[in-house]
């Protein structure tokens, strides 16, 4: 799927973001007296946004601990080969693994960056069978532990500062 590129955002779209971001359930009626808009222009620009696919999900963050996922792990991963067939494999795999939350194609000495949550360690070395050694094209792969969450966010900064008539 490809994301669109950066598109036109003015304050009252920034602002209306950073509520959206972090509380998601906000109506459109406290988001409207936030902004200083109608209840329905903050509808309309929630329908714009979602579909310009600068609002790509509507999600609940949910406790790991509290579904049985006590350990996150972030892990790099080098391929083997590093064919675009052979990536794009993995990549789907990664995708369709309800383990790993998330999952980046980078550059430097290893080819992914996976985050990855597992109820204990024995649950981690099973998806490490069959994600890894079961995955000819996985070269090698390093775990690190994490030992404390000191910052979990999807928030985006987004700018924002003030609306003026202007900007509508």
């Amino acid at each position: 799927m490809a994301l669109p590129q950066a598109v036109n955002l003015d304050g009252f779209d920034r602002r209306i973001l950073e509520i959206v971001q972090v509380a998601n359930r906000t109506t459109t009626e406290d988001i409207a007296e936030q902004v200083g808009l109608s209840p329905a222009a903050v509808q309309r620009r929630l329908k714009r946004m979602r579909e310009q696919q600068v609002i790509l999900a509507d999600v609940s963050v949910v406790n790991p601990k509290a579904v049985g996922r006590d350990m996150t792990f972030l892990v790099q991963v080098s391929l083997e080969r590093e064919r675009a067939d052979l990536i794009d494999t993995f990549k789907e795999g990664m995708r369709n693994n309800p383990a790993v939350q998330q999952c980046y194609y980078v550059t430097g000495n290893s080819d992914f960056i996976l985050v990855v949550t597992a109820a204990d360690m024995n649950d981690y070395e099973r998806f490490t069978r069959t994600a890894f050694f079961e995955n000819s094209n996985v070269r090698s792969f390093q775990t690190n532990v994490v030992m404390s969450s000191v910052k979990v966010s999807l928030c985006l900064p987004v700018g924002g500062g003030t609306a003026d008539a202007d900007s509508v």
